[in-house]
């Protein structure tokens, strides 16, 4: 057996570390190799395609209000005949539109009871329209005025505009996002000195519906922009 009294301990220190460094030697290679057999690179595609609304939801509400209910609801039932013919001139079908459900509010009741002096009935009736004429919806927003005109106590409320055709820009949008993904790793690969190599893994992130300008609030937006961002790792040969 060896003994290490024997040398001395400058030269025992040397070994020791000459050791270590050999050690330190190996371990630095493996790591090296380690990373150079798994060399990736992950890229983020993004794909915006703008699109235009296919669905309009138009709700118009007006209410009256009176101390007698009777006269409220005759006041009620003048108004819904007059934003009928409107919607009527306006070349909507029946089957486009439905008659909400009216609504009465007694002030003098427990819950609504402030102790003012207010009107004692308000009533709250609504008309939605519901159609995939979107631009006629557009053209009928511009002329709510004339309900007004004729004395109707309108409540003012943009009509909501949906995009229900997700489904079909879908496909052409997730290879777009990839496309582009593909291109940002190739020149990441290119400026590397590294052949770029397979897919590795991909995700897809949700579509947003976005209104095309960013000042505008999407649900009331007739013109949308539908967004999706593909992430993908790629191997580097």
């Amino acid at each position: 057996m060896f003994d290490k009294s024997l040398l001395p301990a400058a030269v025992y220190g040397g070994l020791i570390a000459a050791g270590l460094i050999g050690a330190g030697a190996f371990i630095g290679s493996g790591v090296v190799n380690a990373q150079v057999g798994n060399r990736q690179v992950t890229v983020r595609g993004v794909a915006e395609r703008d699109v235009v609304a296919d669905l309009a939801v138009l709700t118009l509400s007006f209410k009256a209000a009176n101390d007698d209910l009777p006269t409220a609801q005759a006041q009620i039932d003048r108004d819904l005949g007059l934003v009928r013919a409107f919607l009527t001139r306006q070349g909507y079908p029946e089957a486009a539109v439905t008659i909400g459900r009216l609504q009465v509010v007694d002030t003098r009741a427990r819950e609504y009871s402030s102790g003012e002096n207010v009107v004692r009935y308000i009533l709250t009736q609504s008309v939605v329209v519901r159609t995939t004429d979107v631009q006629r919806v557009a053209t009928t927003e511009r002329s709510l005025n004339d309900l007004v005109r004729q004395g109707v106590q309108l409540d003012f409320a943009a009509p909501n505009y949906v995009f229900t055709k997700l489904n079909d820009v879908r496909p052409s949008m997730i290879a777009a996002a990839t496309a582009s993904a593909r291109s940002g790793a190739e020149q990441f690969a290119k400026d590397s000195g590294a052949p770029l190599g397979p897919i590795r893994q991909a995700t897809q992130g949700s579509f947003e519906i976005l209104a095309r300008e960013d000042i505008d609030d999407e649900s009331t937006s007739l013109n949308k922009r539908v967004r999706v961002v593909a992430t993908v790792t790629y191997q580097l040969r």
